[in-house]
């Protein structure tokens, strides 16, 4: 993965869909290319808030999902960061809400529970569309290999 390129798909869905409340992406999607694998294939790039606070601004994530999973990067303001990744196997269900302006996007896994907030609403039918296919599609997958 040449670097930069996951800034650019953040940035480009920025000004896609320009309601959606994100900042520091370049520092955010860096921690993303960190964790990339060598042969790990990103597939979709998008920004928003993790948390279920809408007025808690200061918690953009950059969330990629690649060939083997979604991952999630947020540099913190001061030092150090947080990086999440979540395989097909641990994936549950996704939820989506819409208010008046913003959208959010719940991620149930086994293990926890993840909020994404203060998306453009419009942005929403896509992120649904491309996680929710992406892991369905992955869990048939892992659902044949168990029956073997």
């Amino acid at each position: 993965m040449e670097s930069g390129n996951i800034y650019e798909k953040a940035k480009a869905f920025k000004k896609k869909y320009p309601m959606t409340i994100a900042w520091r992406l370049k520092k955010n999607a860096k921690i993303i290319e960190k964790y990339l694998r060598p042969n790990e294939e990103v597939l979709y790039v998008f920004v928003a808030q993790k948390n279920n606070n809408p007025f808690d601004i200061f918690t953009t994530a950059v969330l990629a999902l690649t060939s083997e999973r979604l991952i999630i990067g947020r540099k913190r303001v001061v030092f150090g960061y947080f990086f999440d990744s979540i395989t097909p196997d641990l994936f549950n269900d996704l939820k989506v809400l819409s208010g008046i302006i913003w959208g959010k996007i719940h991620i149930d896994t086994v293990k926890e529970y993840i909020t994404l907030s203060n998306l453009d609403k419009a942005a929403l039918p896509e992120i649904e569309k491309m996680i929710g296919t992406y892991m369905s599609e992955q869990k048939k997958v892992l659902n044949s290999q168990e029956s073997i």
